[in-house]
């Protein structure tokens, strides 16, 4: 059977058309941009009156005041030159009659801080071995406000494991911090350590207690008595200090 071809009328064309010829030449510009001169002499000019002002500021004196730093409240706190001695402890004396070496003090005076502190070792009779040690140190911040060191040694105390009890009605902010450390090598023994921060104006305060016991061979020192010595004779110090 014979096949018969289409014509070309009704195949339709051969090909597809051609595109329309466009003419020739170089492509059309692309649109200018707007001029940033306008916006280039603004910042200049901004700049030129900043460095004016800032001259200005140094050569002229009195044209801009800066608010003054206070200084922080000393109160009647002063410096004295032997802690140990202005500081009695008479609570702690009570529980540890017995004295071990010699107290230790130094005084430090600067224009921004004073310094003060006393170290002493104290037992529950001469014969005994084991000694309870108490460290005192007053500082008057005469140019910079302690809070924020005061608020950050708290929060390492409380890194440390501290256990943190707030004191009102002593001073600005005081707070006691207690710590049971158990030795890594013979875990019946335990060392206690109580501390008292007592931040008043610009006065910061510590008065820190350490002692040890081993399970089964002595009593541990009770928590509450220490703390109540801590409070008792920190507020007998901070009252000679006042009053110094």
């Amino acid at each position: 059977m014979s096949h018969q071809l289409p014509t070309p009328t009704d195949a339709g064309p051969a090909f597809p058309p051609l595109p329309t010829p466009q003419p020739y030449g170089p492509p059309p510009r692309a649109a200018r941009r707007p001029r940033r001169r306008p916006l280039l002499w603004g910042a200049l000019s901004a700049l030129l009156t900043s460095a004016i002002w800032a001259v200005a500021v140094l050569t002229v004196p009195g044209l801009v005041t800066l608010p003054e730093r206070r200084s922080p409240d000393m109160g009647s706190y002063r410096v004295v030159d032997d802690l140990c001695t202005t500081a009695k402890l008479n609570r702690f004396t009570q529980l540890y009659p017995a004295q071990s070496g010699t107290p230790y003090h130094y005084s430090t005076r600067h224009a921004a801080l004073d310094d003060m502190y006393c170290s002493k070792y104290l037992k529950k009779s001469t014969g005994e071995t084991e000694y309870s040690s108490l460290y005192m140190q007053a500082q008057l911040h005469r140019q910079t406000d302690p809070r924020g060191e005061f608020e950050a040694q708290q929060s390492g105390l409380r890194q440390r494991k501290y256990l943190i009890t707030e004191v009102p009605e002593l001073g600005d902010q005081a707070y006691v911090g207690y710590l049971d450390d158990r030795s890594s090598s013979d875990r019946t023994w335990h060392y206690l350590t109580q501390v008292l921060y007592v931040r008043d104006g610009g006065l910061t305060y510590y008065l820190s207690w350490s002692g040890s016991y081993q399970e089964g061979k002595a009593v541990a020192p009770d928590r509450e008595t220490i703390r109540q010595a801590l409070l008792m004779d920190s507020r007998d110090v901070l009252r000679a200090l006042a009053e110094s």
